[in-house]
């Protein structure tokens, strides 16, 4: 047999294998103190161990419009799954913790890993900025044993609630800010750049991702639950619809150059809304999932691999297993804790709505998508601070999530008593 043709043979047979897992390890890992992205970095770097598929384990700076391209992808079905979940309709006072998580968490999650990048890891203005902005956002891809069930399950406290609907929003309001550590890196910046990246980055984007996610949301609602019976889209029963809604509302945002992130989201908070109680939604959100899940896979194996042989963390040192830490042990606890200052919840609710701020494919996005618009000091550092983040955050939430869960649930329904 030709190589060619037994790698193809054996990449396909892997595949099958990744498909059924995708399937079966969820249902098997739901009581255990461990998580399917766990086991999916594990895999990763098992299978990328067999010589026939070493090649595969690359570092990302290899092919870095892939890699932006395959988390873009990720990401965006994440949001639509995030979106078509929440029972809750939208306001000020509904959405308050996650107004407090987007307003004052975030930004000082900014600030505080910027000015630590800078003095713990020696980076300059963009680079330290970058580091904070792409890690200040709740990843809604590896956040899926922390959120809210299925449409109309009932399972939304507020701890679920806020973790969903703040990875749902914070992964396009980090952008702006992006966008600007983009424009520092600039060898001809001046001051006057930042007039245009306030009008445009902040206001005009902004705008244009929810402008464009509304008015989607509103056609797909009307397309879906109520066009005359026989020509509506929930009569299909098919549930790939949430993808052609996804990429619709991304493409059709980016094309008038707004957040599609934003779009996303909020299309599906549009199409979930319009019609609360049709049982198609479960069908959507079904899919999404399921879809969701199966890149996550593919991704994080592909993370293991390139862990393990293709020196993602090559340019580790001491400041970067330390600033890994803190972010996670001491920054996020700490900005969430803060934000949640006074709100009526109780303690053990702020703790873990603090605690949980998963980092994972949104970062990897962030980061792909700056190097690939601007040159940065040292991109194999950066790349290895955010590996070492997202590794150490798949095995320390993936293990305390079930039991902190359960322990919540536990103390939630005393607390009804």
């Amino acid at each position: 047999m030709h190589p060619s043709n037994a790698l193809y043979l054996e990449v396909l047979t892997g595949l099958g294998v990744i498909i059924l897992l995708t399937a079966w390890l969820p249902m098997v890992l739901r009581r255990m103190p461990l998580s399917l992205p766990i086991v999916c970095v594990g895999a990763g770097a098992a299978l990328m161990g067999l010589p026939d598929l070493r090649p595969l384990a690359v570092h990302p700076l290899a092919y870095p419009h892939t890699t932006e391209r395959l988390s873009e992808l990720v990401v965006i079905v994440s949001l639509m799954g995030a979106g078509l979940k929440i029972d809750r309709l939208l306001g000020v006072r509904r959405w308050m913790l996650t107004w407090r998580l987007l307003g004052i968490a975030m930004p000082l999650t900014i600030v505080l890993l910027a000015i630590l990048a800078h003095r713990l890891l020696g980076l300059g203005a963009a680079a330290a900025l970058l580091i904070g902005s792409s890690l200040a956002p709740t990843d809604p891809v590896l956040a899926a044993d922390v959120q809210v069930g299925a449409p109309g399950e009932g399972l939304e406290d507020e701890a679920r609630f806020a973790l969903t609907s703040e990875a749902g929003l914070n992964d396009s309001l980090a952008f702006p800010f992006v966008n600007l550590a983009i424009v520092l890196a600039g060898v001809d910046y001046s001051m006057g750049d930042l007039g245009p990246w306030l009008t445009h980055d902040v206001v005009w984007k902004l705008f244009a991702g929810v402008a464009m996610g509304y008015l989607i949301g509103r056609v797909l609602g009307y397309l879906t639950f109520h066009l005359p019976s026989r020509a509506k889209l929930s009569r299909t029963g098919d549930g790939f619809v949430a993808l052609g809604a996804t990429c619709l509302a991304y493409g059709l945002t980016q094309l008038v150059d707004g957040y599609g992130f934003l779009a996303v989201f909020i299309a599906a908070l549009g199409l979930r809304h319009a019609s609360r109680d049709d049982s198609y939604h479960r069908r959507l959100h079904a899919f999404a999932e399921e879809v969701e899940r199966l890149l996550m896979m593919l991704l994080l194996i592909a993370f293991g691999g390139m862990i393990a042989y293709g020196g993602l963390l090559g340019a580790t040192d001491w400041r970067v297993v330390l600033f890994a830490v803190l972010t996670l042990l001491v920054v996020r606890p700490v900005a969430g804790m803060l934000s949640l200052w006074g709100a009526p919840l109780p303690w053990w609710e702020k703790l873990v709505i603090s605690f949980f701020g998963i980092r994972g494919m949104g970062s990897i996005y962030y980061l792909a998508f700056a190097l690939d618009q601007a040159s940065f000091t040292d991109p194999a550092r950066l790349w290895s601070v955010i590996g070492w983040i997202v590794l150490i955050s798949i095995v320390l939430h993936g293990i305390t999530v079930t039991p902190a869960l359960r322990v919540l649930d536990r103390w939630q329904r005393m607390r009804r008593r």
